[in-house]
């Protein structure tokens, strides 16, 4: 059936900020899902908050709202727009639950707005635990034990009936948000207590643990004729009882029968036709590794995390297949976009092994709990392909940034045999090098199977790379068995390593298509991932395709963690377009499957592989480009760069030279002296000794900081030695390479700006100011453009020292420069030669394609040529506000106290005619709740209460209830303030700040302390207790006195102007 007739106009609603278990797949998904739609002349409507996504790129809808994603919002949207229907299933659990929400409401109907993808039906028996768990006995798949429930009382009458552990699983909720293992009554009360307050229909199911069962996933696709296949079966390594997204996933699955595949798809299948999903669904199950019996976990009738992997696993353009049928179309009637042949009816083949391995955070949170469960954690992944399970772990390891080439953890191997069999009982991140560890030491596969119940033939392979690892060290290295480890995935540099010789001839890689049909059918779009085979696919694709273009290749930015997110691969994008656009080939390399550059036709090639220099020298050799770019990929892009301009690849933009001296304090220090600019007094140190010492000569505070790194990563000030100490010891235990820097502190405006340089003219497109002075890092800060409170003669004096930074480094494309005004003098922070996180964002509101404009320079073009003065870019009519987001709740143990070391995940942009207003609207869509009425608990530390006192003195004239602990409140009291006091946590065991925060009189919490970071101290306990009672915490002043002044002005959302970025 084609195209439906009574579909002109579509809102599609995307996924918001990014937040852990809700990443960037769902700005791949969007993406392709408005692309899909505008190919076939449908005018297209967007909203989404994120403003950091290609999504929400000016090219990608008709009309573009960056506005919060709640249900006032949706309707004011629907009510002025009059779309004639709303795509919800590529919007993540976000964009489900808001169209699930104004379907039951009746508002759709009554604006005769039609749901494309998924009818409220079908989302109802897919995530409401009731109706699903009869859905499934109608129609004979097997559920595990479970109840439903609304009450704390019944979760603990019911587990005492099945007997602990048990799972909790709230409803309509993301990445197991919530959720949990409860191995007795008091765990159970917490955790349903929480979930039962997470979950938008107040529900939880029950569920008997069935840890230690395979957990299998078919990614299923069905169409309105009821035609369904099964894109791509996935296999968790790790069983039942660890989130999908912090296991890692193997695709296809490998351990099954052929009767127990059948099995499993069929049931799969038969889900998809009960549900009537239009579109596509991820079906998860739980097998029995011993019997065939199984259970179905969950089902999502959307695009999902587990999606996109599929797509790219198997070069199947899920998000956009499922969106044709959203419209109309049947599977039978839509062409395979990557061979251009066949139709969307094939399921695909595949000849290779995928591996996701995740991403976790906890090299930036020393002190979180790092156990997994039912409640994802990771903040990325990456994906690795390889004619073996061996060779594709091996590229995941050496692609997830932690500095490894192989499953060899150093802390491992000072510890004895019994505690690496000890910490095979632990389920945490590092559970695989455990169990690498636990096999280097003789512990037989069966004992590491009975502990961890990770399937033998997982455990078998891993022991292949063991036994190589032991024939390297022990054996000579002849040609034969160099080419076994490279074919097994080892490094050269590995190898040399483990063997101590010489390499015998090295051998390069040879490249493999990814397809969808195991190379039965051409491609018109491939991929390619490198092997040790003799045939050279990708050679011989260049060879048939001789465009006779010039070749770049673009470097991208890896998984997506907390400093390095969505943003770089929104510039790795918008590269390649430009690239494409002035008549070159761009070909992309990167390794993550969430986002919009890995897409199948983002680029004209595109390698999934690992961005590490060996890795690189081949798709080098095989490519001969004639530059690359690194500029827009961050950190990891950025580190190729020396690597690369010694293999005489021309680097296009800024020199390694330059990078470098940015980057280096000495030669930082003596460009600045050229330039006479002056920055904070700092040294370098490498010794604890040192940094006390020159902590001493500078003056407490201090900022101590690793140089070379992203994202303020290892980042604190520090205000005694014992502070100094405790964080050098912390750097010194994770090995250190480049000296540690230490600069005095300076508390005032940050400031930041981007700038576009082309060696003789510069551009900035605006000036940004952070609403938190100077000390939170730049990501965790309030960011408004145009800047409010700097003088005529600050904003010169950046424009002046930009300008004179941007020629003494000879920049060639962006850089982003950060500084801070103090006692009415500009210093500069830092400077970094290459793309930012503000890129996206200060692109959409100034409607300066950087990007763009930066790679055309790279090329050869002037700023002049294309029609831009030097200097500042004149100030457009809208004020807009980015607001970080946080992930804390996933994350526990964690202090969410803002410093200098970045922690949020995302960001949401609020646009408006004034501050005031756009600085509400970013608030809302970060999800504050601006409550009038409530109580106001403050805890702060002493140099801080003087400054707290007007908020404090506001919010009381408001009507607040104000509570606080002793001195606090004490303070507040004698200067005429009525607080009531409340008992610390050490003062008394009932009754004190932590049965406050439970009693759920408390709606937003100021806290500071001197001392942060380890999770028993009492401030980092009042912030995480508030965190669990989803509780607004504030943790610095400005942010507490910006949110106070919004409260006051007794707005909502339905008074403020909503904004089609595509008119400003």
């Amino acid at each position: 059936m084609p195209l439906r007739s009574d579909i002109k106009k579509v809102l599609v609603i995307g996924s918001g900020p990014i937040v852990i278990g809700q990443a960037a797949e769902f700005d791949y998904a969007g993406t392709q899902a408005c692309r899909a739609l505008k190919e076939e002349g449908l005018e297209v409507v967007l909203v989404n908050s994120n403003p950091a996504t290609i999504m929400t790129d000016k090219a990608m809808a008709d009309k573009i709202y960056i506005e919060p994603l709640n249900l006032d919002v949706i309707k004011r949207i629907i009510t002025i727009e009059q779309p004639d229907s709303i795509l919800s299933t590529l919007g993540g659990q976000t964009g489900l639950t808001l169209s699930m929400q104004l379907a039951k409401e009746g508002f759709l109907a009554e604006h005769n707005v039609k749901l494309l993808g998924a009818n409220p039906e079908t989302i109802d028996k897919a995530e409401d635990r009731q109706i699903f768990k009869d859905t499934m006995l109608k129609i004979g798949q097997p559920c595990i034990p479970s109840k439903v429930v609304e009450t704390v009382e019944d979760a603990l009458e019911y587990a005492e009936e099945i007997q602990y552990p048990v799972i909790v699983r709230p409803a309509f909720t993301l990445g197991g948000s919530g959720g949990g293992i409860a191995y007795n009554a008091e765990e159970l009360h917490e955790i349903s207590e929480n979930g039962l307050r997470l979950s938008p229909i107040t529900q939880v199911l029950i569920e008997k643990n069935i840890s230690g069962w395979k957990e299998i996933e078919f990614e299923v696709i069905r169409d309105s004729a009821s035609n369904s296949i099964t894109v791509c079966s996935m296999e968790n390594m790790d069983p039942v009882g660890v989130h999908t997204g912090d296991s890692i996933v193997v695709a296809p699955a490998v351990t099954l029968s052929n009767q127990e595949y059948s099995m499993l798809r069929n049931a799969a299948l038969d889900i998809v036709q009960e549900l009537e999903v239009e579109g596509g669904c991820n079906c998860q199950f739980a097998l029995h590794p011993t019997s065939f019996e199984y259970a179905v976990i969950e089902v999502n009738p959307r695009v999902s995390r587990s999606s996109a992997l599929a797509s790219k696993a198997t070069g199947y353009p899920i998000a956009k297949v499922a969106t044709k049928i959203a419209i109309g179309y049947t599977l039978d009637e839509i062409v395979n976009a990557v061979t251009g042949s066949t139709y969307a009816c094939f399921e695909p083949a595949i000849d290779y092994i995928v591996v996701k391995f995740p991403r976790w955070p906890f090299d930036k949170f020393v002190y979180a709990k790092r156990t997994l469960g039912t409640q994802m954690k990771a903040t990325g992944e990456v994906m690795s392909i390889g004619t073996s399970f061996e060779q594709a772990m091996m590229k995941a390891v050496r692609s997830i940034e932690l500095k490894l080439d192989t499953f060899n953890l150093p802390k491992l191997q000072m510890l004895s045999d019994n505690d690496i069999v000890k910490m095979l009982e632990r389920c945490d991140d590092e559970r695989s090098f455990v169990v690498y560890e636990a096999l280097k030491r003789g512990v037989e596969i069966e004992t590491i199977h009975d502990i961890t119940k990770i399937d033998n033939w997982f455990l078998s392979k891993m022991k292949n790379l063991v036994n190589m690892e032991r024939k390297l060290s022990k054996k000579e290295l002849t040609p034969e068995l160099y080419l076994e480890a490279k074919k097994m995935g080892f490094l050269d540099k590995t190898i040399k390593r483990l063997s101590g010789e010489e390499i015998p001839e090295k051998r390069l890689a040879s490249y493999k298509m990814v397809d969808t049909c195991a190379a039965e059918f051409k491609a018109e779009t491939p991929y390619f991932y490198s092997t040790f085979d003799d045939e050279n696919e990708a050679a011989e694709f260049l060879e048939e395709h001789n465009s006779g273009k010039k070749k770049i290749i673009v470097f991208g930015s890896g998984p997506i963690r907390i400093g390095q997110g969505i943003e770089f691969d929104y510039c790795s994008v918008h590269c390649v377009w430009a690239l494409k656009e002035e008549g070159y080939e761009a070909i992309i390399v990167n390794n993550n499957p969430e986002t919009v550059s890995t897409d199948f036709d983002t680029s004209d090639r595109l390698y999934f592989d690992p961005l590490t220099p060996e890795d690189v020298d081949s798709i080098i050799a095989t490519e001969q480009p004639w530059g690359a770019i690194v500029q827009f990929g961050g950190q990891t892009a950025i580190g190729l760069t020396k690597h690369l301009e010694a293999a005489g690849v021309q680097i296009l933009g800024t020199s390694a030279k330059s990078i470098d001296e940015a980057e280096d304090r000495e030669s930082f220090d003596e460009l600045l002296q050229k330039c006479e600019i002056p920055r904070p007094e700092g040294k370098t140190v490498f010794q604890i000794g040192e940094a006390v010492k020159a902590a001493h000569e500078l003056g407490y505070p201090v900022l101590l900081r690793p140089s070379y790194v992203l994202g303020g990563q290892n980042m604190i000030i520090a205000y005694s030695d014992a502070d100094v100490e405790e964080y050098m010891n912390i750097i010194l235990t994770s090995g250190i390479e480049n000296p540690v820097l230490i600069d005095k502190y300076m508390m005032g405006i940050e400031v930041e700006v981007d700038a576009i340089c082309d060696g003789t003219d510069y551009l900035i497109p605006g000036i940004m100011e952070h609403i938190e002075r100077a000390g939170i890092h730049s990501g965790d800060s309030i960011s408004v453009y145009p800047a409010q409170r700097l003088t005529e003669e600050n904003k010169k004096t950046i424009v002046e020292y930009t300008g004179r930074l941007a020629k003494a480094l000879n920049v060639i494309g962006l850089v982003n420069i950060q500084y801070v005004i103090y006692n009415g003098e500009v210093y500069v922070i830092e400077v970094n030669p290459r793309s930012s996180r503000t890129v996206p964002y200060i692109s959409k509101v100034t409607n300066v394609p950087m990007v763009d404009l930066a790679t055309k320079i790279m090329l050869g073009a002037t700023l002049k040529g294309m029609g831009y003065e030097t200097g500042v870019h004149p100030v457009g009519d809208y004020v807009a506000v980015k607001v970080p987001v946080f992930s804390f709740e996933k994350l526990h143990s964690v202090d969410t106290m803002l410093g200098p070391e970045m922690k949020s995940t995302g960001e949401v942009l609020g646009i408006a005619k004034t501050f005031d207003e756009a600085l509400y609207k970013g608030l809302v869509a970060a999800g504050y709740k601006l409550k009038h009425e409530g109580g106001v608990l403050l805890s702060v530390r002493d140099k801080d209460k003087e400054e707290v006192f007007p908020i404090a003195q506001k919010l009381e004239k408001m009507g607040f209830k104000l509570y606080g602990t002793k001195g606090t409140a004490t303070y507040f009291n004698n200067y005429g303030l009525h607080v009531e006091t409340v008992h610390k946590i050490s003062e008394s065991h009932t009754d004190n700040v932590l049965d406050l925060l439970e009693s759920g009189k408390v709606d937003y919490v100021i806290s500071t302390s001197t001392k942060g970071r380890q999770p028993m101290r009492e401030g980092v306990r009042i912030r995480r207790k508030a965190v669990e009672r989803s509780i607004a915490c504030l943790t610095a002043i400005d942010t507490a006195r910006v949110l106070v002044d919004c409260i006051s002005m007794n707005e909502s959302i339905q008074d403020v102007e909503l904004v089609d970025i595509t008119q400003i």
